[in-house]
């Protein structure tokens, strides 16, 4: 005689729920790009920053100082990393055209230069405050929204400043008719002229014979 024995049903009855499955994070997407006119010369960065659904939220550019291409690639991180951490941003994702600066924050690449040390340091420590954060290398034509940011950040230094664009008023002219004589290599007038110390004088000469 066979005996079947039933089974106790798992714990929790037979249509227990699954366990959850782990909360995914909307990653923002941060492009950055950092440029020299001259290398090292004056530099800037651009970021171009969109959120989960692929929108751009924030443009940023900073005209640095006389600086090198690296050092305005790493301030260009330092800015998008910023910007996350002020908005309460929890994961980002970086593009860069920089293979030099992604393979570095990835340990890939030792940072030999004292430049970039400090730099690199308050990169790292800053993407690490995130729950996730991650960074891929791009070519510099996925990376022209960013490149076009630091061109205005340059182009906007290397022009006159509005101030200095502004005319002057024009300068009231006054026409005195006087006769001067020319003697031992100067022109000596023959009447006292009482102008003020700074004058500007425009002299325009008719030759008596």
């Amino acid at each position: 005689m066979t005996v079947h024995r039933r089974m106790p049903p798992p714990s929790g009855g037979l249509f227990a729920d699954a366990p959850p499955e782990p909360k995914r994070i909307a990653a923002y997407q941060a492009n950055i790009d950092g440029g020299s006119r001259g290398n090292p010369g004056p530099a800037a960065y651009g970021v171009v920053i969109r959120n989960a659904k692929g929108e751009i939220v924030a443009r940023l550019k900073k005209y640095i100082g006389q600086n090198t291409n690296n050092v305005a690639e790493y301030f260009g991180l330092i800015a998008a990393l910023d910007y996350a951490q002020t908005h309460d941003i929890r994961a980002l994702r970086i593009e860069s055209d920089s293979e030099l600066l992604v393979k570095q924050m990835r340990g890939q690449y030792k940072v030999k230069s004292g430049d970039l040390r400090p730099l690199f340091e308050r990169a790292k420590k800053m993407s690490q405050t995130l729950e996730s954060f991650r960074i891929d290398h791009v070519y510099r034509e996925q990376n022209r929204d960013a490149d076009a940011l630091v061109n205005q950040a340059l182009d906007e230094v290397s022009r006159p400043s509005s101030a200095s664009q502004v005319e002057k008023p024009a300068q009231k002219e006054s026409t005195l008719r006087f006769f001067a004589r020319y003697k031992d290599g100067w022109l000596r007038p023959e009447s006292e002229l009482n102008l003020p110390d700074g004058t500007e004088v425009e002299v325009m000469l008719r030759l008596k014979k």
